[in-house]
């Protein structure tokens, strides 16, 4: 979610209904518990305003309230979300295969959607003693650097790869990609090869290769394994089966839909 909407003088004015949604929007991966005042101030209305929107959402179950006073995202928003089309079917075809991969490699393996310029995580398996990673499942990252990012950059609309390559990039790493030119160069190599690798671009010990998952020609999401490494090598050798294993979940996907 994205960070909490502010009131001020050229902001429309909002239906009860685009305030319920507001609340939730208050809530993110920093703030996951708010207090009614960090509410309000996050709406932009009145404690007492804030005080009937988070009663009707405790009612509804999309926020409750924790022994410390404060609220947080209910169980009932989970429940909407796992309904999502995108999320419900892909994970059900690729949790099969997922599973097999990490039987094979015990390294993290990630399947991911792009929703606009960015990515969401809609399934992870990590292994304990796996390298660890900024990510987690519903959770949202740019598409460049990471591999599944660069598979569905790849294959993105030219107006959502030219919206990208527009913005000044992130540099997570003495690695990352940070160079329009360079990045191009690298999304069409991922279209060549079909497959992406992100060598210590998001953190400075994991490197990942990705292969994107197709539906009768329309790539829908993109699946990755990420390991320990300090070079590109450390991927190679789990490269044909993240291919394999992205090429099971596209067929899954097509005979089901």
């Amino acid at each position: 979610m994205t960070s909490g909407l502010r009131a001020g003088p050229l902001q429309p004015r909002r239906t009860a209904g685009g305030k319920l949604l507001a609340v939730l929007d208050a809530f993110t991966r920093d703030r996951p518990a708010l207090t009614l005042s960090e509410i309000a101030r996050a709406v932009g209305v009145p404690l007492s305003t804030a005080h009937r929107l988070v009663g009707e959402l405790c009612a509804w179950g999309g926020v409750e309230r924790d022994e410390d006073g404060r609220y947080r995202v209910g169980l009932r928003v989970w429940e909407l979300g796992a309904l999502a089309p995108r999320g419900l079917g892909l994970r059900e075809a690729a949790l099969p295969f997922m599973e097999d991969l990490y039987e094979v490699t015990h390294e993290n393996v990630q399947l991911a959607v792009r929703d606009g310029t960015e990515l969401v995580f809609v399934e992870r398996i990590a292994g304990r003693s796996a390298v660890g990673v900024l990510t987690r499942v519903g959770g949202r990252f740019a598409l460049p650097p990471t591999g599944v990012g660069l598979v569905l950059l790849a294959h993105a609309p030219l107006e959502v790869q030219e919206e990208v390559l527009a913005r000044p990039p992130v540099g997570y790493t003495r690695h990352t990609i940070t160079d329009p030119g360079q990045l191009r160069r690298a999304l069409a190599e991922v279209r060549r090869s079909g497959v992406a690798i992100s060598d210590r671009q998001v953190t400075g010990d994991a490197v990942s290769v990705a292969a994107p998952v197709e539906v009768r020609g329309t790539v829908v999401a993109a699946l990755s394994i990420v390991v320990r490494g300090n070079s590109a090598s450390a991927v190679r050798p789990y490269i044909p089966g993240v291919r394999a294993a992205a090429r099971g979940i596209g067929r899954t996907l097509a005979s089901t839909s």
